[in-house]
């Protein structure tokens, strides 16, 4: 069995990992964890990168954890931004962090007795956390020039960023720490724009505890088009059906660009990769046929419709 890192990147779907990832899962499985911030109730379509790196993960041996980020949705990820994310309350944090625990529980396995999928929340051990204490054991490991060459703050500098958001990533090397102390979680995932806080987690690690952690980001995807994957004219394809109808759901999966199925086949379905040659063949000698474009779909939209 090939391991995660051979899988996800045969797959076409490594953006970064750390250089010791490949000899460390050649030792056995692994536990990693991707974090989901409540900044909305409910996933996009574009946020399932992540979550299918976790079922990888899974069926490679690996166990999974889902981070819920009832802490760390209280701040605000600068990753990505161009301005400040709005403030949300207490209640929508918790609101939001529910809903999108429950949404995640349909992707992985919480059954199994070997690698059982498990869903964190790190309100648990954020909110009670105290300034002092929070100063005193993550903050005098990082320079401010380290924190300033991550991008995610670099890119912000001319049009401004709060010490809120600034102080993000070192919340999130936060929360890997705590994983590492108390589950053994030597991983974390995520899209191509968190390499910057994972591996400010993995240097806190380091520095507290003198062990190796690993990260692996995945690309982010985008159209053919280049625009960026999984939103439509009526802007974000949402995972909760009051949000987007099953009939706008099952258009946008219909509707999707033949140069585009192949990529789609890699990074959403469970398809060997064989398997996935052998549709594109048939659907290059009969375009009309379609070939790849309705396996896709029978893969795909009956697996996730909501």
């Amino acid at each position: 069995m090939p391991t995660l890192l051979e899988e996800l990147t045969a797959r076409g779907l490594v953006h970064d990992a750390t250089p010791g990832l490949a000899a460390r899962l050649a030792r056995g499985p692994i536990t990693g964890y991707v974090g989901f911030d409540p900044t909305a109730d409910s996933l996009h379509v574009g946020n399932l990168v992540p979550v299918m790196g976790l079922a990888w993960l899974q069926r490679t041996g690996g166990t999974p954890i889902v981070l819920v980020g009832g802490g760390t949705g209280m701040v605000g990820d600068p990753s990505g931004k161009r301005s400040e994310r709005p403030m949300l309350s207490l209640e929508e944090v918790d609101h939001n962090a529910e809903r999108i625990r429950r949404q995640l529980e349909a992707f992985l396995d919480f059954t199994s007795p070997h690698n059982a999928a498990r869903v964190r929340n790190n309100a648990d051990w954020l909110r009670g956390l105290s300034l002092m204490e929070f100063l005193r054991d993550v903050g005098k490991h990082f320079t401010v020039n380290y924190m300033l060459q991550k991008e995610s703050v670099r890119s912000r500098m001319e049009t401004g960023i709060s010490y809120t958001e600034f102080s993000y990533m070192l919340v999130q090397a936060l929360d890997f720490w705590h994983l590492w102390r108390a589950e053994r979680c030597e991983l974390q995932l995520g899209g191509s724009d968190q390499w910057g806080n994972i591996t400010a987690g993995t240097e806190l690690i380091a520095r507290r505890e003198g062990a190796e952690a690993h990260g692996l980001v995945l690309p982010l995807l985008t159209t053919a088009s280049g625009a960026k994957f999984g939103k439509s004219e009526a802007g974000n394809v949402w995972l909760d059906p009051a949000k987007t109808s099953p009939y706008r759901f099952y258009q946008f999966w219909l509707n999707v660009d033949d140069r585009e199925v192949e990529q789609l086949l890699r990074c959403f379905t469970f398809l060997t990769l064989a398997e996935i040659a052998e549709l594109m063949a048939a659907q290059h000698a009969d375009p009309g046929g379609r070939a790849a474009h309705r396996r896709w779909r029978k893969a795909w939209i009956t697996s996730t419709t909501p």
